[in-house]
């Protein structure tokens, strides 16, 4: 099935048309949650508006689109709930890329982006999807240039968002980019939603790659896991594979896509994140546990990785 015709995006009389694909499979709450939050965008607009001229967004949930009149300024790929990350079929991917084409704006939430990269439009471009599909990702389009770090990537013309509910935080972009930043925090504050400077990598779990098929390295990965309080090497961790330093470089940064260094941080920064969740030991007696022993050199890795200091993590995430 075909589900899009080919229209112009246009704004006529202030109105902004976004259509929100409810594709088999798409995560009900994304697509209705999407629909209210811009309809309450709408609402905080005409409030602002003393003239009568508020900017407004016409949201359509699209199924069949075959004999749809109205341009679409944009169309929102919403999350999936399926394993199968192939979400379209082939009319409709390229009438997805037809429609960009022509102008329309394409934005995706969580596995919505695997199909804007089956469309090709994504190739060199930075993009995001859910930290957890980000293997697969890679592994299926080597090409796009993914950051999971980031909650939402807007790249002009193409805008992704990672989790399953960054949808809020690309309604809110939307909202901005067309109703005003002064709306968009009305918004934000009516729903009780962040408006902004939250990071994907917030979130994620440090989730190494274990399937790699390399036995020494993987005979390492297991040991760096119960013995990363260590004061552990490079050189060490060559050893353990008997491997040469250099050929075990090579192959560490083949099989996990981190140099052994790297991994070691993420791996001891994990375990510091799960201690400063768990527990009311002081920074610096964490920092101890999970293998450093200069406190200061901890805290600039942390928030190197984590994009939040310490302290920062700890009020964010504690729940006392």
């Amino acid at each position: 099935m075909t589900f899009f015709g080919l229209y112009m995006p246009s704004c006529a009389d202030n109105e902004y048309t976004i259509g929100i694909l409810n594709y088999p499979g798409a995560q009900r709450a994304a697509v209705f949650g999407l629909a209210d939050l811009f309809e309450t965008a709408n609402r905080m607009s005409a409030k602002e508006s003393s003239e009568g001229d508020a900017r407004t967004i016409q949201v359509k949930v699209i199924e069949d689109t075959s004999h749809q009149q109205a341009p679409l300024s944009t169309i929102i790929l919403p999350p999936s709930l399926n394993d199968d990350t192939t979400l379209l079929d082939e009319d409709s991917l390229n009438d997805l890329a037809q429609l960009h084409q022509q102008g329309t704006l394409l934005c995706s939430v969580c596995a919505g982006a695997f199909v804007l990269a089956q469309t090709g439009i994504l190739d060199g471009r930075k993009a995001t999807t859910h930290w957890a599909l980000a293997e697969k990702f890679r592994e299926l389009y080597p090409d796009v240039k993914l950051d999971t770090d980031k909650l939402v990537i807007d790249d002009g013309d193409v805008i992704t968002a990672g989790g399953l509910m960054a949808w809020t935080d690309l309604g809110l972009k939307l909202v901005d980019r067309y109703l005003g930043s002064s709306t968009m925090l009305a918004t934000a504050r009516f729903m009780l939603v962040d408006p902004g400077g939250r990071e994907q990598r917030f979130y994620s779990v440090f989730s190494p790659s274990l399937t790699h098929g390399d036995e020494p390295i993987l005979k390492v990965q297991h040991w760096l896991q119960t013995s990363y309080e260590q004061a552990i090497t490079v050189n060490d961790m060559a050893e353990k594979a008997n491997l040469s330093t250099r050929t075990f470089i090579r192959r560490f940064q083949q099989a996990t896509e981190l140099s052994p260094s790297t991994y070691l941080q993420h791996l001891r920064v994990g375990k510091a994140r799960s201690l400063m969740e768990s527990s009311k030991m002081t920074i610096d007696k964490i920092a101890w546990e999970v293998g450093y022993n200069d406190t200061s050199a901890f805290r600039k890795t942390f928030q190197k990785l984590m994009g939040l200091t310490p302290q920062e993590y700890r009020y964010r995430f504690t729940a006392d």
